[in-house]
């Protein structure tokens, strides 16, 4: 997207797995990222398990249930949404 090119957030595309957690660490250090951040694989299995390309929010709970899936990026990311459902899971947690 432009927005990348402006911000130089532009990567060619992985090929290993140090690539692909390179370009990881320049989001959370960059973009001050504090969120838990998991790194699929290079053969991409969450990726094609959870149909998350090119961008999707999940929110998964204990043993692997799945407790919120966002839109498709970037046009139906919406982290609020997905901030307000974790605040709302955490309430009822407790």
């Amino acid at each position: 997207m432009d927005s990348n090119v402006e911000d130089k957030i532009v990567f060619k595309q992985p090929k290993t797995f140090a690539e692909r957690k390179t370009a990881a660490s320049l989001l959370v250090d960059r973009l001050k990222y504090r969120a838990p951040l998991a790194i699929d694989g290079i053969d991409d299995a969450a990726g094609l398990a959870f149909g998350a390309w090119p961008e999707r929010i999940y929110i998964i709970g204990q043993g692997g249930t799945v407790l919120y899936k966002g839109g498709l990026g970037p046009f139906g990311f919406h982290p609020d949404e997905a901030e307000k459902q974790m605040a709302t899971l955490m309430a009822a947690a407790r």
